[in-house]
């Protein structure tokens, strides 16, 4: 699908991608899942330059979650050796389309040197404005939930915040993501139907995308059908049609 057939004027803000299938994609290639998760960085490159040239303000990928940590150990330092090769890898994508790059989830739990590449990606890219990407590592949406409750309860209890004052505002401003708009576009490869603890107070009324195509095989084309997808959809927001 080419870009002309999109309306400019439409384009989500906020595109989050459970980036699922890498494992089965190498077992269908007769490989080991690690072989997966290369070929899934690839596909990640592609998805930033397609999003910053659209004019989409935000992407945010579900790269690790706090349950992953239960996969087999060869795994998951396959998996952090490839993200620490990889940030330093795509620093030049990330400048040349001017992305700045940020992460979210418990980041004190990973490898110190996946902490340090990450921190300095980040410092280095952080004067960049055409786009914010947002890496959740180590991330589960109900810890993150769990998080915020714990600081607004502090704050009610220490007497700074009244319980009167609890409302949507206060509570994104304690999320991970208080620096972005909630999702306007949630896209889900491999053809799972699931949310699998992403972002759940951040989709509250996101258009949910699901394909069959997995995660290493995802291209420009498949990003432009799920874009185009959206455009199609009349987003409410708990209205009726005639009050829009």
């Amino acid at each position: 699908m080419a870009k002309e057939l999109l309306d400019l004027k439409k384009i989500p803000k906020h595109i989050a991608i459970i980036m699922d299938g890498n494992g089965r994609w190498a077992k269908k290639q007769g490989l080991m899942r690690v072989r997966g998760h290369e070929k899934g960085a690839k596909a990640i490159r592609q998805t930033v330059k397609v999003c910053a040239d659209l004019g989409v303000e935000h992407i945010t990928l579900y790269a690790f979650s706090t349950e992953n940590w239960k996969r087999p150990k060869l795994e998951i330092d396959t998996l952090m050796r490839i993200l620490v090769s990889s940030l330093r890898k795509e620093l030049p994508t990330l400048e040349e389309n001017n992305v700045s790059l940020k992460a979210i989830g418990r980041l004190d739990l990973l490898p110190k040197k996946a902490q340090r590449e990450l921190a300095e990606v980040i410092e280095l890219t952080k004067d960049n404005d055409r786009m914010n990407l947002t890496l959740a590592l180590s991330y589960g949406s109900r810890e993150e939930l769990i998080t915020v409750i714990k600081q607004v309860a502090s704050q009610v209890k220490d007497g700074s915040l009244e319980i009167d004052q609890i409302d949507t505002d206060i509570i994104n401003k304690h999320l991970y993501t208080s620096y972005m708009p909630d999702v306007d576009l949630l896209i889900r490869t491999s053809g799972e139907q699931r949310i699998s603890n992403f972002l759940l107070w951040q989709i509250a009324y996101a258009e949910l995308y699901f394909t069959e195509v997995l995660w290493p095989d995802f291209r420009k084309e498949h990003l432009m059908e799920a874009i185009h997808n959206y455009q199609d959809r009349e987003r409410r927001f708990g209205k009726t049609s005639e009050q829009l």
